[in-house]
């Protein structure tokens, strides 16, 4: 103790000697070009101020509080997106150190994601379809209080600053630079959906399976995706996606961590997009989830899955893409074939739409899979076109219903056509734009995304996409022929009457398969980006 006390004198001296040192240190603060982000920072402070309403708002006013702030959200977001577009020389901005990138292809991605997401929301907010909504929390399902609360008109509304958070965490995933970032956005939009999936009013136990198994397989491909960021972290010791670049470009390491983070990474892209065989939650998942959020999930998380999937292909391993083209070749054969053959065998309506997603999933990895800025700009045409469909198609589904909800059953749809020919039309011309008929969206899209495998050499993956559209086309047409050729059952069910909201966001599907399928060149010319931005700051 006296050596130490003797000692202090010298040790105060060397505190000055020590703050110098570091007063030499220059430490700047990362710049954040919040006009570039402003439609992300709009989402996440709607969702906050959601969480607010949840919690001091009475519930007899909740639902128009969310319902009201959630469009105001998009619309503003929308708002700020366009702005920041139109703007010169602010089309490629790289924010946030670099971890976020608001280039050509995101800004396109963001703009369908918000289009979708808006019709998403009035599908959810939609009360007239379902007395007090689709959605039941707060109690145990297969209770008496379970039974009672899905009769009644109760609405539960913290479905909507969920729907936010998930929708904000898509748009940092699309936007993603680094690896790192790109996980805590599939954190972040993965966990509002896990719970969104369990809280369907009718079918309660089987809405809990539902989001149980999304949640267990979600988790584990969560953590194959970051086992894979640590691999490549290892290998090039960066997880920012042009440095992985530029080490896999050029360099004496050992490949072997390279090509294992690469597959597991690719693992945990595939199973969020419903990428056969990484498929297998996506047909109970859909099947089971309240049908507002099948909608929102077929739609957004496949257009932020490919997304992300684009931009880590492109400007991460577009180098070394003769090494994993032909696993993907095989994986978008694998899951054309399997969502196909299998949808064909479906009686249920929402299993078929799921198998119809995987199809669909391959299809658009033959543009993915192509590294040329016709196969980027196909990919991204495609995305909103199937988005469009989609949600379309499943706002129907909420039309069709029995005296237990909705009318799920191939069988009970059955003269549908005679009982609601204008409901009937429309759901019979989304089936078309699905099976890739001319004078829909559908067939531009395929088409895109075709042609772009065709220039790229990747004639034999075309052949096996045109021949499984012909098979696929055999459940959709025998779906349309169900409706209009086959007598309606004496206890069939009927079709609901559409309220304003289901009304709009039907409409706005239907509206957009129509017109992307006869008048496509505006949204074509957006889609039309060249390529990434991939250079990051030194």
């Amino acid at each position: 103790m006296s050596v130490l006390i003797q000692n202090l004198p010298v040790l105060v001296q060397d505190v000055p000697l020590t703050q110098h040192v570091l007063a030499q240190e220059t430490v700047q603060a990362p710049s954040v070009d919040y006009a570039a982000i402003s439609p992300l920072l709009v989402l996440l402070a709607a969702a906050c101020l959601g969480v607010l309403v949840e919690a001091f708002v009475p519930r007899s006013s909740r639902w128009a509080a969310q319902v009201g702030l959630s469009l105001a959200a998009l619309v503003t977001a929308g708002v700020a997106l366009a702005l920041h577009a139109s703007a010169s020389g602010r089309t490629d901005v790289q924010t946030l150190a670099g971890t976020l990138t608001v280039d050509r292809p995101a800004l396109f991605l963001w703009g369908s994601l918000l289009v979708l997401a808006a019709a998403a929301v009035l599908l959810i907010a939609d009360r007239s379809v379902e007395p007090g909504g689709a959605f039941l929390s707060d109690v145990t399902a297969g209770t008496v209080q379970s039974r009672q609360e899905a009769g009644a008109r109760s609405t539960h509304t913290e479905v909507f600053p969920l729907t936010l958070f998930s929708l904000a965490g898509m748009m940092a995933f699309v936007a993603a630079n680094d690896l790192l970032t790109m996980f805590v956005a599939l954190e972040v939009l993965s966990l509002p959906l896990y719970l969104l999936c369990g809280l369907a009013r009718r079918r309660q136990l089987l809405s809990q399976e539902a989001a149980l198994k999304y949640f267990l397989l979600g988790a584990f491909a969560s953590a194959i995706f970051l086992y894979g960021l640590a691999l490549l972290y290892g290998y090039a010791g960066s997880v920012r996606l042009a440095d992985i670049a530029t080490a896999a470009s050029g360099t004496d390491r050992s490949d072997i961590l390279l090509f294992a983070g690469l597959a597991m990474l690719l693992v945990g892209l595939c199973f969020k997009a419903s990428i056969g065989p990484f498929h297998t939650w996506t047909p109970d998942v859909y099947q089971g989830a309240p049908t507002p959020v099948t909608a929102l999930m077929a739609a957004c998380t496949k257009v932020a899955a490919f997304g992300a999937l684009l931009r880590v292909l492109h400007v991460g391993f577009a180098g070394v893409q003769w090494d994993w083209r032909p696993v993907m070749w095989a994986v978008a054969i694998i899951s054309m074939v399997v969502g196909t053959i299998i949808g064909i065998t479906q009686t249920d309506m929402k299993r078929l739409i799921a198998y119809s997603s995987v199809a669909h999933a391959g299809f658009i990895l033959v543009g993915t899979i192509a590294i040329t800025p016709d196969g980027l700009s196909a990919t991204l045409f495609y995305l909103l076109v199937y988005g469009l469909t989609v949600i379309a198609a499943l706002g129907v589904v909420t039309l069709v219903r029995d005296s237990r909800g909705e009318a799920a059953h191939l069988s009970q749809w059955s003269g549908l056509g005679r009982r609601s020919p204008l409901v009937a039309g429309i759901f019979a011309f989304l089936m078309l734009s699905l099976a890739g008929i001319p004078l829909t969206g559908g067939f531009i899209a395929k088409f895109g995304v075709f042609s772009a495998g065709l220039q790229d050499g990747m004639a034999p993956l075309v052949v096996v996409g045109v021949l499984m559209s012909a098979v696929a086309a055999f459940f959709y047409l025998r779906v349309i022929v169900l409706m209009f050729f086959s007598e309606p059952a004496v206890d069939g069910p009927t079709v609901t009457v559409p309220g304003v909201f289901t009304t709009v966001a039907v409409g706005i599907g239907f509206l957009g398969t129509l017109v992307l399928g006869v008048v496509p060149g505006p949204v074509l010319d957006l889609s039309a980006v060249q390529s990434f931005m991939s250079s990051l700051p030194s």
